[in-house]
C-alpha cells in the first residue's frame, strides 16, 4: 500500500544515519501486525449503504405483526427457545379466566348478532317485570286504539285544557309523556348506582296544563297544589299549573332522577323530605348527604336553592356514595353542582350555609348534650316596709359569660340556668378608683334609670380591688389537678387544658412551686413540688398526660390538698387549681357529697380555683359548688384567647386573694324605696343574721379585682305591675319616723384578711338623686346592658322591654375605653344571637 512505502522510507532514513541495527529483533512480526490493524481502520470507512436503515424498519414492523398474530392464539407457542432455554410450566385455566372467557364471548355474540341472542348468559341479576297484556288507555271513557298510542316503549296521550286529545299531534311531543304500559321489554340499563341530570332537564319544566301521571307508576312523584290522582280505569287527570320561577329546586327535579323520592307532607314539594330509595332507606326517615359544590351538608338544603342556578345533579347510592363520603353517606348523596354566580349570589349563599351549619351544629350537640345545670328562681321585688335589708356574698366567678358566649357562637339553644347575670356582669371590668387608708377595697355607688322598666331605677355598688404589684405579691405554692378520665379525650379538654396551664407558668417566678395531681380511675402525684424556675420539667410532665379511664374526683382532690397542706407557706399563697369538665363518677360524685368534702377541705387554709373545658357532657353545677364552698373562683375556658386572659392579664387577681369572706348587706330607706330585687346572686343570698357571723363563708375578692352588683328599685312615688302585693301588719310601723334627709340606703361591708378570723366592716351611705340614663357613666351603661341581656336570654317575667336592638345600642353606648376589645365582644355576640333567633 501507498501508505506502508512512505512509513518504509521514513523509517530507513531515520535509521540511516544511527549507529544501532537497522532492525530489531521480531520487529518483522510487529509490524506485520500494524498493518493488519491499518487494513481494517481503512475498511471501517466505508460508506453505510442508504437502504440499510429502512429494511431495519420493515424488519421491525413485520416482527411486531407477527407477535401480535401470536398473541392473538390463546396458548403461545415457545417450543424453541432461542437465547436462553427456559422451561414454561403449563398454562392453568383459573376461575377468573373462565369468567373473562365467558364475557368475551358474550360480548362477541352480541356484536354479530344482537337479535339473534335471546338467552345470554347470565352475568347479573335484575328483577323484570312479567309480561302481560297491554293495558287499554280509556279517554272520557272509551279505549283508544293502542297502536295509535303506543311508540317505543311507552304510551303517550296529549290532552287540551278541555281534556279532548289532539289528534294532530305529533311524534315530535313525545317529551310531554305521561304514560307508561306493561309490556315485556329487553333491559337496557345499566347496573351503576349514580344517576344524574343537568341544567336543562331542571329549568326546561315550563308547562301549562300539561297532564302527568299516572301517580303509581312512579313513586318518585308527589301531588302538587292542583294535582289530582290519574288511573287507567277513570277519566280523572293529574293536572299541573304552569311551572314558574318561584317553584322549589324539588318540585323542578320530582320525577326526573332515578331513585330519587321526593315528598311534601303539606301537599307540596316545596320543602318536601327526600330519601334515596335503597335497601337503607325504604322507611323514608332517613335522609341523604347533600354536597353542593363540594360542601357536605345535611340538612334539606335543596328547598332553599333556587332551580335555575343549578348545573347538575347527581345521585350516588350504595358502594359508589361511601366510597367517596365515608359513613355519611349510609342513605345515599345527592350531589349539587351549580352555575358560576353572581357575587350577591354567593353572598346570600355563603350566609344560608352558615346558618344551616350552626343549625346542625346545634342539633347535634342538643342530641348528644348531657351539660348539667342547677335550676334557682330569680330573686323576686321585697316590699321595703316588710324587709328593708338584703344580704349576698360577693361572686368573683366569671364562667357563665364564656360559656354562654360559647353556647351562641355554636348555634346552640342557651339553657337559662347557666346564665348567672352577676357572672356576667363580673366577668368584665370596671373604672372604679384605687381604695385609700390601706383599706383592701374601694367601693363605689351610683343610681340611675333602669333601661328595660321604664320609671324603674338600677343602683350599681361596685367594689375594686387593691392593685398589688407582682413583685409584693406573696410566694405561690400551686398544686394542679388534672383530671385525665376518657370524659376529656377531646380537643377542647385536655389539650387546650395543656396550653392553658403553659400560660399560666408563664407568669410565676422563681419563687413559685408547681406540683402536678391527675385523676382517672384513681388518683396519683405526676410531679412533686417543683420551683417554678424549672419550666421545661414542668412542661414535660404536662406534656405526657393522655387521657383514659374513669372519674374519681374525690380522690384527686383528697391528694391535691394533702400534697398542698404538706407543702404550705405560711403567709403565702397555697391554692389548688382543679381542671375538669366535672363529670365525677367514681368515688366521691354527688353534689352533696362535694360540697361536705370541699367544706372540710377549706379549713387547711388552703384556697380552690375551678377551670371548666369542654361542652356537651360538662358539669357546671359541680364546678360551681367546689368554686362556692371552697374559698375559690370559678371560670369556664372555652377557647386560648379566655386562657390567655384568665390566667394571664388578670393572672394575680385571680390567683391572689386580698381579702376573704366578703359580704355585703343593704339597707334601703322606705321614704324613697317602695320595692326593690337584687339582680342575680340567687345561689349567694344571706340571711340578715348571717352578715355578723364570721363562721359563714362568703366569696373572695382578688387583687385588682372589681366586683359589681345591681339592685332595681321601685321609688316610693311609682305604680308599678311589678309591685308584691301589701299585707296588713298589726304589730310592725308602716311609717318611716326618722328623718334620714336624703339617704337612699345604706351599704355595709365585712372581710377577713386572707389569713385571718376575724372579720372588719366598712360603711357607705348612698344619696337619693333623679338623674336620667343619658347621664349616666359609661360602666352603668355597660353594666346594665349586660344584666338586661341576661335577663332576656332568661326569658325575665320581670322586665317589660326585652328588646335586643335596644341592648345593643345601649352596650354600645357604654363601651367606653375598650383597649382589650371585650365590650365590643360582648355586642357582637348580643348582634349574633340577635340574628339567631331572627333566622330561626
Amino acid at each position: 500500500m501507498e501508505n506502508n512505502h512512505d512509513i518504509d522510507k521514513k523509517f530507513n532514513e531515520a535509521f540511516q544515519s544511527s549507529e544501532e541495527p537497522a532492525t530489531f529483533p521480531g520487529f518483522d512480526k510487529v509490524w506485520a501486525k500494524v498493518e493488519e490493524k491499518l487494513d481494517k481502520k481503512e475498511d471501517k470507512k466505508r460508506t453505510v449503504p442508504v437502504w440499510f436503515p429502512y429494511g431495519i424498519a420493515a424488519s421491525l414492523i413485520i416482527g411486531l405483526g407477527a407477535l401480535y398474530f401470536i398473541d392473538r392464539k390463546e396458548v403461545v407457542d415457545i417450543s424453541k427457545p432461542q437465547i436462553v432455554e427456559n422451561k414454561v410450566s403449563e398454562k392453568l385455566k383459573t376461575n377468573i379466566q373462565a369468567t373473562d372467557s365467558l364475557v368475551k364471548s358474550n360480548i362477541q355474540r352480541q356484536i354479530q348478532s344482537p337479535k339473534a341472542i335471546q338467552n345470554p348468559e347470565v352475568i347479573a341479576y335484575e328483577s323484570i317485570i312479567p309480561e302481560s297484556a297491554i293495558s287499554p288507555v280509556y279517554h272520557n271513557g272509551v279505549a283508544s286504539k293502542s297502536s295509535d298510542i303506543v311508540k317505543g316503549n311507552r304510551v303517550y296521550m296529549e290532552t287540551d285544557h278541555d281534556g279532548v286529545l289532539d289528534k294532530d299531534d305529533k311524534e315530535t311531543k313525545i317529551e310531554e309523556v305521561v304514560m307508561t304500559g306493561y309490556r315485556t321489554v329487553q333491559k337496557q340499563s345499566y347496573t351503576s348506582n349514580a344517576t344524574s341530570i343537568v341544567s336543562k332537564e331542571i329549568v326546561s319544566d315550563k308547562r301549562s296544563n300539561r297532564l302527568r301521571g299516572p301517580i303509581n307508576s312512579s313513586p318518585a312523584l308527589a301531588l302538587g297544589n292542583n294535582e289530582v290522582p290519574y288511573q287507567t280505569s277513570a277519566p280523572n287527570y293529574n293536572i299541573r299549573n304552569e311551572f314558574n320561577s318561584n317553584n322549589s329546586l324539588p318540585a323542578a327535579i320530582a320525577g326526573k332522577l332515578s331513585g330519587l323520592k321526593i315528598t311534601g307532607s303539606d301537599g307540596t314539594l316545596r320543602s318536601g323530605n327526600i330519601t334515596i330509595r335503597g335497601s337503607v332507606s325504604l322507611t323514608g326517615k332517613e335522609q341523604p348527604l347533600y354536597v353542593v359544590n363540594g360542601v357536605p351538608q345535611t340538612g334539606n338544603i335543596l328547598s332553599k336553592i333556587d332551580p335555575k342556578s343549578i348545573e347538575s345533579i347527581q345521585v350516588l347510592k350504595d358502594a359508589s356514595a361511601t366510597a367517596l363520603y365515608g359513613s355519611r353517606a349510609a342513605h345515599g348523596v345527592v350531589v349539587v353542582t351549580t352555575k358560576k354566580l353572581s357575587r350577591k349570589e354567593r353572598k346570600a349563599f355563603k350566609k344560608l350555609q352558615k346558618v344551616q351549619d350552626s343549625i346542625n351544629r346545634a342539633r347535634q350537640i342538643q342530641q348528644q348534650n348531657s351539660e348539667e345545670y342547677d335550676a334557682f328562681v330569680e330573686n323576686p321585688f321585697e316590699l321595703t316596709k316588710n324587709q328593708s335589708v338584703s344580704t349576698f356574698s360577693i361572686d368573683v366567678d366569671k364562667a357563665a359569660y364564656s360559656n354562654i358566649r360559647r353556647m351562641i357562637n355554636n348555634g346552640e339553644v342557651v339553657n337559662r340556668n347557666a346564665v348567672r347575670i352577676e357572672e356576667m356582669i363580673n366577668y368584665f371590668k370596671y373604672n372604679y378608683p384605687q381604695p385609700k387608708n390601706n383599706q383592701p377595697f374601694s367601693i363605689h355607688t351610683e343610681y340611675n334609670d333602669s333601661p328595660w322598666n321604664s320609671h324603674h331605677k338600677l343602683l350599681k355598688i361596685g367594689l375594686q380591688g387593691k392593685d398589688l404589684p407582682m413583685e409584693k405579691l406573696p410566694s405561690s405554692n400551686f398544686v394542679f389537678l388534672i383530671d385525665v378520665s376518657g370524659s376529656m379525650n377531646e380537643a377542647n379538654k385536655l389539650p387546650l387544658l395543656k396550653s392553658s396551664f403553659k400560660v399560666l407558668l408563664d407568669q410565676l417566678r422563681p419563687t413559685d412551686k408547681v406540683g402536678i395531681v391527675v385523676y382517672a380511675g384513681s388518683a396519683g402525684m405526676v410531679l412533686p413540688p417543683t420551683s417554678a424556675k424549672e419550666k421545661n420539667k414542668i412542661t414535660e410532665a404536662l406534656d405526657q398526660l393522655e387521657a383514659g379511664g374513669s372519674t374519681a374526683g374525690g380522690a384527686g382532690i383528697e391528694l391535691a390538698y394533702k400534697l398542698a397542706q404538706e407543702n404550705f407557706i405560711k403567709g403565702g399563697n397555697n391554692r389548688v387549681i382543679i381542671a375538669t369538665d366535672g363529670d365525677f363518677n367514681v368515688g366521691t360524685s354527688s353534689t352533696g357529697d362535694l360540697q361536705t368534702l370541699i367544706e372540710e377541705k377549706r379549713k387547711s387554709g388552703v384556697f380552690l380555683t375551678c377551670l371548666g373545658f369542654g361542652m356537651g357532657n360538662f358539669k357546671d353545677n359541680r364546678m360551681e359548688t367546689l368554686a362556692n364552698k371552697g374559698n375559690g373562683n370559678y371560670a369556664y375556658i372555652d377557647n386560648l384567647q379566655e386562657a390567655n386572659k384568665f390566667l394571664g392579664k388578670e393572672f394575680a387577681g385571680n390567683m391572689y386573694a386580698i381579702a376573704k369572706d366578703v359580704k355585703i348587706q343593704i339597707e334601703f330607706n322606705p321614704k324613697y324605696v317602695k320595692s326593690y330585687r337584687l339582680i342575680g346572686y340567687e345561689n349567694r343570698k344571706l340571711k340578715n343574721e348571717d352578715f355578723s357571723n364570721d363562721k359563714i363563708d362568703a366569696g373572695e375578692l382578688g387583687s385588682g379585682h372589681t366586683v359589681t352588683a345591681l339592685y332595681e328599685v321601685i321609688p316610693a312615688d311609682v305604680k308599678s305591675e311589678f309591685l308584691p302585693k301589701e299585707s296588713d301588719l298589726k304589730y310592725t310601723k308602716n311609717t318611716n319616723d326618722g328623718n334620714f334627709s336624703d339617704e337612699l340606703a345604706t351599704v355595709k361591708f365585712r372581710y377577713k384578711k386572707p389569713d385571718g378570723d376575724t372579720s372588719s366592716e366598712i360603711v357607705q351611705i348612698v344619696q337619693n338623686s333623679n338623674e336620667n340614663l343619658s347621664s349616666a357613666s359609661d360602666d352603668f351603661k355597660f353594666a346594665s346592658a349586660v344584666a338586661w341581656f341576661g335577663l332576656v336570654l332568661r326569658n325575665s317575667d320581670l322586665i317589660k322591654n326585652k328588646d335586643l336592638k335596644e341592648v345593643e345600642k345601649l352596650g354600645k353606648k357604654g363601651r367606653g375605653n375598650d383597649e382589650e376589645g371585650y365590650r365590643a365582644e360582648f355586642v357582637r355576640l348580643v348582634e349574633t344571637y340577635r340574628s339567631t333567633l331572627k333566622n330561626n
